[in-house]
C-alpha cells in the first residue's frame, strides 16, 4: 500500500512540475516569437514593400508563411524558459528543499523535464522536415509572384514611375506609353546610376521578371556629361537588372526548402556545379537539420543545474539565467556558422559547435548539482 501511494504522489508531482512547464513554455515561445517579429520579420517586411513594391498584403502572408521556421528556433528558448522560470520558483519556495528531504533527487524532480524536452525536440523536428519545407516554398513562389506584377498598372497609357538611390536622389526614370496584359510597350529608361554617364534605353516592349526586366527590339545609348553619345547597342531581346534581382535573396534560402532527405540528394546531384563556399553552406544545413532540435535537450541540460537557487538567494534569477543562457547560445552558433561558411571550421563542427559546448558545460553542472548539496 505505502509503495503504491508513493507512486500516486510521485505521479502527481510529476504532473504538477509538467503543467507549470508547459505554461511557461507557451508564454515563452509566444514571447520570444513576438521579438523575433517586431524585430527581424517585421524589418524584412517594410525592405520587400519599400524596395521591391511587393503589396503590403502579400508581404504580410510572407511573413505568416515563415511562422513555422521562427517558431522552430524559438521552441528550443520557450523550453529552457520554462525549466528555469518552474525549478528556480520551486526553489525559491523551498519545495525542492522538502522534495529532497523525502528522498526525492534532483535526477527524478527534473525527469519530467527531460522527458518534456525530448517531445518538444522531435515536434520541432518534425515541424522542420515536414511543414517549413513546404511553407517556404509557397513563400518564395509568393515573392516571385508579387514581384512580376511590380509596377505594371494595366490599361494604363503615358505613365512614369522612378526609382531613387538611398539618399533619395532620383537613379532611374522609367516612361511606359501603355501597358496591356501586362506587357509594357514603347518603355524609355534614363539611367543615371553611373557617375559621369547617362544611359538611355529605348525598347518597343518589356516585363518585369524576377531575374529583372525583360526587354525586345530596342537600343541603348551611353551618353557623357558633354552629352556626347559614347556608345551604342542594339539587341533583339535582353534581361537588364535594375536593382531587382531577387534570386540570389531567394536561393540562399534552398536548404530550408528541403527535408534531410532532399537536401542529400540535392547536394549529391549538384555537387560537382557549385562552388566550395556555396557547398559548404548547404552542408552546414544539413547537419543543422539535426542539430538544431536537438539544441532543446542540451538547453535543459544546461537550465537545470542552473536554475536551483541556493538558499541565501531569496530572489527569482530564472528570467536573467534564460535570457543570458539563450544569448550565449546563439552567439556561439553565429560564431561556429559563419567560420563554417567561411571554411575555418568543418560542416559538422560549425553546425554541432553549440551543442557540443552547452552539452559539455551541462553536463559538469549537473553532475556537480546533483552529487553536492550547496
Amino acid at each position: 500500500m505505502a509503495e503504491a501511494e508513493n507512486k500516486i504522489q510521485v505521479k502527481l508531482l510529476d504532473s504538477y512540475i509538467l503543467r507549470q512547464v508547459i505554461e511557461m513554455f507557451i508564454m515563452g515561445v509566444c514571447v520570444f516569437t513576438s521579438i523575433i517579429f517586431a524585430s527581424d520579420t517585421f524589418i524584412t517586411l517594410i525592405k520587400q514593400i519599400s524596395m521591391y513594391g511587393i503589396p503590403f498584403k502579400v508581404a504580410f502572408m510572407m511573413i505568416i508563411l515563415n511562422l513555422p521556421q521562427v517558431i522552430v528556433m524559438t521552441i528550443p528558448m520557450g523550453v529552457l524558459l520554462a525549466t528555469v522560470m518552474t525549478l528556480n520558483g520551486l526553489s525559491l519556495k523551498s519545495e525542492i528543499t522538502v522534495m529532497r528531504a523525502c528522498g526525492i533527487g534532483l535526477n527524478r524532480i527534473a525527469k519530467p523535464i527531460f522527458i518534456f524536452a525530448i517531445v518538444m525536440s522531435i515536434f520541432s523536428f518534425f515541424i522542420n522536415e515536414t511543414i517549413v519545407p513546404v511553407m517556404m516554398k509557397q513563400s518564395k513562389d509568393l515573392a516571385l509572384w508579387a514581384l512580376g506584377q511590380k509596377n505594371i498598372p494595366n490599361g494604363k497609357q503615358n505613365f512614369v514611375f522612378k526609382e531613387l538611390n538611398d539618399n533619395g536622389v532620383l537613379k532611374r526614370l522609367f516612361y511606359v506609353g501603355y501597358c496591356e496584359d501586362k506587357i509594357l510597350h514603347n518603355i524609355t529608361v534614363l539611367d543615371s546610376s553611373k557617375e559621369g554617364t547617362i544611359q538611355i534605353l529605348q525598347a518597343d516592349e518589356g516585363k518585369t521578371s524576377p531575374e529583372g526586366w525583360n526587354f525586345q527590339k530596342g537600343a541603348v545609348y551611353t551618353v557623357g556629361d558633354d552629352g556626347k553619345i559614347l556608345n551604342t547597342a542594339l539587341f533583339e531581346d535582353s534581361v537588364f537588372k535594375f536593382g531587382m534581382d531577387l534570386s540570389k535573396q531567394m536561393n540562399k534560402d534552398v536548404a530550408k526548402e528541403m527535408n534531410f532527405p532532399k537536401l542529400i540528394k540535392y547536394i549529391g546531384k549538384n555537387s560537382n556545379k557549385m562552388e566550395a563556399k556555396e557547398k559548404n553552406i548547404l552542408v552546414i544545413e544539413l547537419y543543422d537539420k539535426l542539430a538544431l532540435p536537438l539544441t532543446t535537450i542540451a538547453l535543459v541540460l544546461i537550465g537545470v543545474p542552473l536554475a536551483i537557487t541556493p538558499p541565501r538567494v531569496r530572489y527569482n534569477r530564472g528570467f536573467l539565467f534564460s535570457i543570458l543562457i539563450i544569448f550565449a547560445y546563439y552567439l556561439i552558433r553565429a560564431l561556429s556558422i559563419s567560420f563554417g561558411e567561411a571554411g575555418t571550421l568543418p560542416a559538422f563542427l560549425a553546425a554541432w559547435m553549440p551543442n557540443i559546448i552547452l552539452t559539455i558545460a551541462g553536463a559538469a553542472l549537473y553532475y556537480k548539482k546533483v552529487y553536492t548539496i550547496e
